[in-house]
């Protein structure tokens, strides 16, 4: 724990001068609101019994003291509110830059067993809960200490017996209010499941709209939806309950104390033993020591669920990259293109069942090689070990000679051009999407890599061109646009190796004949790699793959492997 808090209070660090400011200012609002009470029974116990003239002259006086207290409190509440929630929002903010980081940092495998809705829980709810915690944990802990220990202090001077009276209720208090609390907590805790539980079940839901639509499936997502919701609002009914008897329990000692005070006071005062004044001072120091108490109870619950976030958001940091950069990794220089596979064999972390086998590939500079067979052979893992999107389990892969594992990522994956299937285009214009693959690139460069892979003309068929806002994953384009798009990225990157996964498969025969004039213009001198399940396409290839369970089958060009009559001889007949 002792490591958890140091790396919390870190975060203090950069705004140093902010958090002392805000703790003087605290202390300065705490020690304003117990002095306001004294002057009150100096006025009560002294003032009343001046002469005329010199007490209206000291009532004046202390009157401006007092508005000038006021006007100093309510600038101390305002430097808290505003200038401690501006430090606690940075603070969130240079975590959820961490966070958001080390989210780019993390592989392939990582996602692979994660859902979207709880990864955006850490970011948002979790780091909020944490924000709180810094900016109002400390304030709320020192005004609170000073409140109890300097109401306690000055009410000791003003009578013993009603002070221990008044005091011995705050034992009660604490343990009534740390005992529902917890229940609160664990309730809470409940309830950021159920919530995260909504966020990935909408973002599903949102994200396949088109699915949904299609199959008029929008009452089974209402469906899927309602028994989510009914789960956080049965997990909602639990917390509020605890939190009802919880504030309806310290409201009720707050009013007890009062009454207790003035039965106590009252029975005093017709024995003597206190004066009326400071029955006054008394009564005006009750909200002094029992708000204090639902600070160190809130303070609790804050820390409470400030740390159980922060403990969430250390368990995503310490998720290392499994696949990360080694000392001394190298940048990949005038790549000619030279790609071996070596003894390669791969399976996946939760399984040991191998999805590769002993791969032996040789791949020249310039080649264009063609990997064919039925789902589910590894055709795409086998590409995914090219820019480390996996790591080999056993074996390595080479590029003009060196270990991919001796390279730096950000270099590897610079050298290497993708076009998947499925096209992510991000939410803005055709501009931004095409400068995507390569960020520096100015309008000119954009509009050559366009014109390239053919997509030049459909964008200049928009109303607004190349500044088309293309909605959402690019919803307004067809398919084929969609592609062209990704084919003009990898052109305007310019990489020397390439890989192509089945990047044709869900296009019509128009756009896929336009489509397959762009990656073959795209490919032209470059080491390229086709996964293909249409067997058109790859006619041409220098090489084709034909993958199987058992590895590598077959290899040779479209007409050797015709001519023998293999695997691939039937797959090309299952297709015509």
């Amino acid at each position: 724990m002792k490591e958890k808090l140091k790396k919390l209070f870190a975060y203090y660090h950069p705004y140093r001068r902010l958090f002392y400011s805000d703790l003087f200012f605290a202390i300065l609002g705490a020690a304003v609101t117990l002095i306001i009470p004294l002057i009150i029974r100096y006025i009560t116990n002294e003032v009343v019994y001046f002469g005329p003239e010199e007490a209206k002259r000291a009532v004046l006086n202390l009157g401006l003291v007092l508005l000038g207290l006021i006007l100093l409190e309510i600038f101390c509440n305002f430097y808290i509110a505003y200038y401690g929630h501006i430090m606690g929002a940075k603070m969130e903010a240079d975590m959820r830059r961490d966070i958001f980081g080390h989210y780019q940092k993390l592989t392939f495998a990582f996602y692979d067993n994660q859902k979207v809705g709880h990864l955006l829980s850490r970011i948002t709810s979790d780091l909020f809960d944490i924000s709180e915690l810094l900016h109002h944990g400390p304030e709320d802990l020192v005004i609170s200490v000073i409140k109890i220990i300097g109401s306690f202090a000055i009410l000791l001077t003003v009578n013993v017996k009603l002070a221990l009276i008044m005091f011995a209720f705050i034992p009660v208090m604490v343990i009534f209010a740390f005992y529902y609390n917890g229940k609160m907590k664990t309730a809470f805790v409940h309830n950021r499941e159920k919530i995260a539980d909504i966020n990935s079940q909408i973002e599903d839901s949102l994200a396949g709209i088109r699915v949904v639509k299609s199959f008029a499936n929008e009452n089974e997502e209402m469906k899927k939806f309602k028994a989510g919701n009914d789960n956080f609002v049965s997990a909602k009914k639990v917390s509020y309950k605890y939190m009802g008897i919880y504030h309806s329990g310290l409201g009720a000692m707050t009013t007890l104390v009062t009454v207790a005070v003035i039965t106590s006071g009252v029975g005093m005062m017709l024995s003597g033993g206190v004066a009326l004044t400071d029955l006054i001072t008394f009564l005006l120091y009750i909200n002094n020591f029992t708000d204090p108490v639902k600070k160190l109870v809130s303070f609790t619950e804050q820390f409470q669920n400030g740390y159980s976030g922060f403990e969430r958001f250390l368990e995503i940091l310490s998720i290392a990259p499994d696949i990360a950069d080694k000392p001394g990794a190298v940048d990949l220089e005038k790549v000619k293109g030279n790609i071996e596979f070596q003894d390669v064999s791969f399976h996946y972390e939760d399984t040991s069942e191998q999805v590769l086998s002993s791969i032996n590939l040789k791949v020249k500079a310039g080649e264009y090689i063609a990997l064919v067979g039925p789902s589910g052979v590894g055709k795409t893992t086998l590409c995914s070990l090219i820019p480390r999107f996996y790591e080999v389990s056993a074996g390595k892969v080479c590029i003009d000679g060196t270990d991919i594992r001796d390279i730096r990522l950000e270099s590897l994956r610079n050298h290497i051009g993708i076009v998947q299937q499925d096209v992510y285009l991000f939410a803005g214009t055709i501009m931004d999407n095409i400068r995507y693959g390569k960020p520096e690139a100015d309008d000119e460069e954009v509009v050559r890599a366009a014109k390239r892979a053919n997509a030049h003309e459909f964008i200049m068929s928009f109303p607004d061109g190349y500044d088309t806002d293309i909605g959402q994953r690019g919803v307004k384009l067809s398919g084929g646009q969609k592609q062209r798009l990704s084919i003009a990225r990898v052109f305007l990157k310019n990489p020397p190796i390439l890989i192509f996964d089945e990047a044709t498969s869900a296009l019509d025969n128009e756009s896929e004949q336009v489509v397959q004039k762009s990656l073959e213009s795209l490919a032209k001198d470059r080491t390229t790699f086709v996964i293909a399940h249409r067997l058109t396409t790859i006619r041409n290839a220098g090489k084709i793959l034909v993958l199987t369970e058992e590895g590598i089958a077959e290899q040779g060009t479209h007409k050797e492997l015709i001519e023998k009559k293999g695997i691939y001889e039937s797959l090309y007949h299952m297709h015509f």
